[in-house]
């Protein structure tokens, strides 16, 4: 019978209505809330008086939402480390373990991980006013560059590692300038500040262990106060003045040292060279000597006379221009030889020289000066040369 039909105007047999067609109506959404508010009292054991039907129902969903919480809690735990960083596995608040790059899997509620970067370098500046060693104020920058090596350390050996580490920066860094004079800060010192300080760092952080690597320490600035920097300016520029002048003092030294050296080694060879000719001429000369005295003593007066000739002719040949003295007179006879060698005269050519009375001598012998007799010539040579 379709519950459309006639029978009580249809209304016993409509789906709709509950208690097997009575006159109930629909349900209440108040009521099936409140069925499932029975249901899952009584799975907790607050439900007095339930049927067997519903404790299955509830058991059932127990252990669908304990299943659902153990897989929700199972894919919870993976977690993954970079490459950069190394995992510091906490158990129950207490260091566990560490773990590498890659996936790992804790139990949640159990383990926590605190990854740490090991691999970056981190930059750390401090800065400030600090009191030389000559009781001079400067504001000095520094900056240094570190790494973690050891997560472990850096996480627990001090409450904060990086804060230590400025700290332990400053105090190094204010040790080192209050050891060092004002100019050597601003200036020239600064190399050796730097590694004074790196040093002094080192030796203070070391018995901490706070499992930090310094990478590089730098000297940024140091400037005077603001009051006396002009002042300062002023000597630092005289300063690197002086620098320059002593680098172009070095540089013309350099310059002119090798071309020094080079003239001393000449004039050494051509002194030792003028040695050797002296030396060597005066050999020749004693030799000379040596073959010539057999021939003097066998005949002294031609002897004499040759070399009289020959020394002469040695002298007359380095002038242009002789004057010989007349004997028995005051005329002086002037010999024009600048003309007499002329190239522009044929050769074998000789003018006739010029007495000052006008007269015209002709020059028999070249070899004999005019004016001297050989009776002459030979009564001054065994009178002057004995």
């Amino acid at each position: 019978m379709a519950w459309n039909e006639p029978g009580n105007n249809g209304k016993d047999n409509d789906p709709w209505r509950s208690g097997g067609g009575r006159n109930d109506g629909p349900p209440d959404l108040d009521e099936v809330f409140r069925n499932l508010s029975k249901k899952f009292g009584g799975l907790f054991g607050s439900g007095k008086g339930s049927n067997s039907n519903m404790n299955s129902g509830g058991s059932a969903a127990l252990v669908l939402i304990l299943l659902v919480a153990a897989l929700v809690w199972a894919f919870s735990g993976f977690y993954t480390i970079k490459e950069s960083e190394r995992g510091v596995v906490l158990r129950f608040g207490q260091y566990h373990t560490e773990v590498t790059p890659g996936i790992h899997w804790k139990p949640t509620f159990i383990d926590s991980v605190i990854p740490v970067d090991v691999t970056s370098v981190r930059s750390l500046r401090t800065d400030g006013f600090m009191l030389t060693q000559d009781q001079n104020l400067v504001r000095v920058t520094f900056e240094i560059q570190y790494r973690v090596f050891d997560a472990r350390s850096y996480k627990f050996s001090v409450v904060d590692a990086d804060t230590s580490l400025r700290e332990a920066t400053d105090a190094a860094l204010r040790y080192v300038v209050g050891h060092s004079l004002m100019d050597d800060v601003l200036t020239k010192g600064r190399e050796v500040i730097r590694q004074n300080t790196r040093t002094e760092l080192e030796s203070i952080i070391k018995p901490y262990n706070l499992g930090l690597e310094l990478v590089d320490v730098n000297f940024r600035d140091a400037r005077p106060p603001e009051e006396v920097k002009e002042a300062f300016d002023d000597a630092i520029a005289a300063q690197e003045d002086e620098q320059r002048f002593i680098r172009e003092a070095e540089a013309y030294a350099r310059e002119i040292e090798p071309r020094a050296r080079g003239q001393v080694n000449r004039m050494m060879q051509e002194a030792e060279a003028y040695k050797q000719q002296i030396t060597l001429k005066a050999q020749g000369e004693v030799a000379r000597f040596d073959k010539l005295l057999p021939e003097y003593l066998a005949a002294p007066q031609v002897t004499r006379d040759r070399m009289y000739l020959e020394t002469m002719e040695q002298v007359y040949g380095n002038t242009s221009k002789v004057l010989v003295d007349v004997k028995n007179g005051n005329n002086i006879m002037y010999l024009p030889l600048d003309k007499m060698i002329n190239p522009a005269e044929p050769k074998g050519a000789v003018s006739n020289p010029v007495l000052p009375d006008n007269r015209v001598t002709p020059l028999d012998n070249r070899s004999v000066p005019a004016g001297r007799s050989d009776s002459g010539r030979g009564d001054n040579s065994r009178t002057g040369r004995g």
